[in-house]
């Protein structure tokens, strides 16, 4: 049964039960509860849920396919809105607002309850009728109470909401996972194969926000020519599959690849899913998660449109904190549990997920807002504990040494004037040739390997002062240290890496200005003893623990510490000077900046829940620094050894006094000087500064 028959089986099978609930928030709109200031929350958000019930019939009645542009930009601003610039500073969707106009504790949780409203935003556009259902139906039971009494009793309010969670996880996380795994779930797939990509109306059948980067990148990609889209596709595609051999997988054995985007590269996805088809790989294509259930903070996974505000996503990061405990988290992992025990044949098939993400947008720094809610500092450890255990059983049903990925990124003309330009550039980045990487990074692997610690020395106001260990080999004739990173499931080439003997790695990392996640970092930095992280800071709040907070959060998700699971060396100057050239430094995706100067991973290592699995780089050798001493845990207790993040962090060339590979023996082999490479055989990746591109194999 295809997904369009099954909703259509679940809508009838809750029929009466919505027809209710549309009646009653046509009342609401219209009453006054016991306490007068809680009638415009009421009000307002019943009047939102009956819009949306509006653009659901004009969808289900195929109204939708007749209006014109225009109309349907106007409809789609108009379902964002509150949240859309200067209006969310007055609206319900702020806590800051919400709790100065309802009050501390009602305010923090009606202001859960309105995110969550607004949640049903894209289950109008998929004709969810259960989904919207069950959502009026927790609208009309907190509305009830305070219909009942002036100042209904927070803990009753917090129990209902906390019962929605938890009864509706069957349904809500469970259909989640469902989506992940198979095919049948089609919504995305079937708009990208069959409508007109050609027509600007095809964005809004998706029900996501949609800006002037989406409509600029749908237009900007048509004006290319059809084999330079068919090349884009191909390098996304063929990444994937180079990925599964060069890492000794059999991608035989797999049928589904999960495809996450943003909306606006329809047309390289459309011939990226035929080329998968030609694989013998269905596409999976879920939306980023809209509810409290199944949302990871403010973090998006899967495909999705514009943000229409990142700080409105920051402020709800943490909703969760209204109500969780023990007992919600084991439903959670009892019902994940279940799902991919009932479905853990099409687990078994799942191959990996193939990421195309943008870069671009007008870097975001956060404000701190005491409103929003926040955990507490046991709700930290059973969110900890979820990430853990979830990670454990997802593992044990989607095999960590049965799957692969590829990532890549591209512009969206938020970018500046020069955007076409910029996406030219990044064509060119993107397939830059491996071949001559391969070679030069040979050269710095050759030298990296003689070594017993990596020396990191910042400059001028760059606090960088850091010595990295490395493994001891055993057989230097069949091994190596460090994994020689040509364009496969990191696209665009160009770093070596290696997983850092945490004994004896000591100093301080320092960045003046980075944007991890979404969010920007002003001079952050992470001290380290023994290869774990000791102290952190950053300076983006005047608050010092406003500053150490964020970092906690953000980069450290909650941990305590973590340890440092990734040195590399980025070799992409041609990317550097491009950032350079454009002035867009500060814009560059962590998967090209990353590429752009030396990086420090923490978290886990490249290789988690894949460690013993053999990899060669492509000369033959054996890389086996794939472990470090908490990841090695794996073998006593997994819950010891995995943190389930991974957060690269990069030192802009600028930035580099130098850095050097220091011997057993104490020879120092310099491998870059004033932010240039001087070890020979490497000049090459100096030429982009001259204002030459880098040599292909056959130029050479």
């Amino acid at each position: 049964m295809g997904w369009e028959e099954l909703q259509t089986e679940k809508n009838e099978q809750c029929r009466e039960r919505h027809e209710l609930t549309i009646e009653r928030m046509k009342q609401i709109a219209l009453e006054e509860v016991a306490d007068p200031a809680f009638s415009p929350f009421f009000q307002g958000t019943a009047r939102f849920l009956l819009e949306l019930e509006d653009v659901r019939w004009r969808i289900v009645d195929s109204r939708w396919e007749v209006l014109e542009l225009k109309e349907m930009q106007e409809i789609n601003r108009a379902l964002y809105a509150d949240i859309l610039g200067a209006r969310y500073e007055s609206s319900y969707a702020n806590p800051a607002y919400t709790v100065k106009m309802l009050g501390e504790e009602y305010g923090r949780l009606l202001g859960l309850l309105y995110a969550e409203m607004r949640g049903g935003i894209p289950w109008a556009f998929e004709n969810r009728v259960d989904y919207l259902t069950i959502l009026h139906e927790l609208f009309i039971e907190i509305y009830n109470s305070f219909e009942a009494e002036k100042e209904p009793e927070y803990k009753a309010l917090k129990n209902i909401v906390y019962w929605y969670a938890s009864d509706y996880c069957d349904v809500f996380l469970a259909d989640r996972i469902e989506e992940q795994l198979n095919p049948e779930y089609s919504f995305a797939a079937d708009i990208i194969n069959t409508v007109n990509l050609e027509d600007d109306r095809y964005l809004y059948r998706f029900g996501e926000y949609i800006s002037k980067n989406e409509l600029g990148t749908a237009r900007y990609l048509r004006s290319l020519p059809e084999e330079t889209i068919q090349k884009m596709a191909d390098v996304y595609t063929e990444g994937y599959r180079v990925g599964f051999i060069n890492t000794g997988k059999d991608l035989s054995r797999k049928s589904v690849v999960n495809i996450r985007y943003c909306l606006g590269f329809e047309k390289i996805i459309k011939l990226a899913i035929q080329n998968f088809e030609k694989m013998g790989l269905k596409p999976v294509i879920y939306r980023a998660a809209s509810s409290v259930i199944t949302k990871k903070e403010q973090f998006k996974t899967g495909y999705y449109g514009a943000i229409p505000n990142k700080q409105y996503d920051y402020d709800h990061r943490s909703d969760q904190a209204l109500f969780m405990d023990k007992a919600y988290i084991e439903r959670k992992l009892d019902v994940l549990k279940n799902v991919y025990e009932k479905n853990k044949e099409l687990a078994a098939q799942f191959a990996g997920p193939a990421v195309m993400e943008i870069f671009g947008e007008k870097p975001f720094s956060p404000a701190a807002k005491l409103e929003a809610p926040s955990y507490t500092e046991a709700q930290r450890s059973l969110s900890l504990l979820f990430d853990n255990k979830s990670g454990q059983i997802t593992n044990q049903y989607i095999k960590g040494d049965e799957r692969s990925f590829t990532i890549i990124a591209y512009p969206v003309p938020e970018i500046g004037d020069d955007y076409p330009k910029i996406f030219d550039e990044v064509i060119c980045i993107n397939t830059l040739d491996s071949k001559v990487y391969g070679k030069v990074q040979q050269t710095l692997i050759d030298a990296l390997d003689k070594g017993e610690y990596v020396h990191i020395l910042g400059k001028g106001e760059n606090q960088t002062d850091l010595k990295v260990q490395l493994y001891r080999l055993k057989d230097p004739e069949k091994e190596t240290i460090f994994e020689n990173c040509v364009a496969d499931v990191n696209i665009p080439v160009g770093e070596v890496f290696t997983s850092p003997v945490l004994e004896g790695t000591e100093g301080t990392l320092h960045v003046s200005k980075v944007y991890l996640f979404e969010l920007q970092y002003k001079n952050l930095k992470i001290d380290f003893k023994d290869g774990m992280i000791a102290d952190y800071t950053c300076t983006n709040f005047e608050n010092e623990e406003d500053n150490k907070k964020y970092v906690y959060e953000n980069v450290l998700h909650n941990h305590k510490t973590l340890p440092l699971g990734e040195f590399a060396i980025g070799t992409n100057t041609t990317a550097y000077v491009a950032a350079k050239k454009y002035k867009i430094e500060d814009k560059m995706p962590i998967l090209i900046a990353e590429k752009m100067g030396p990086h420090f991973a923490v978290g886990d290592t490249c290789y988690s829940w894949s460690e013993d699995v053999r990899v060669y780089n492509p000369n033959g050798k054996e890389i086996v620094a794939k472990d470090n001493s908490v990841s090695s845990l794996r073998r006593e207790d997994t819950s010891k050894a995995y943190f389930h993040c991974h957060t690269d962090i990069t030192i802009p060339y600028e930035e580099l006094e130098e850095i050097s590979v220091v011997t057993k023996e104490g020879e120092n082999i310099i491998l870059l000087k004033d932010g240039r490479f001087v070890l020979s055989g490497t000049e090459i990746l100096n030429e982009p500064w001259a204002g030459r591109k880098q040599l292909s194999e056959s130029e050479r």
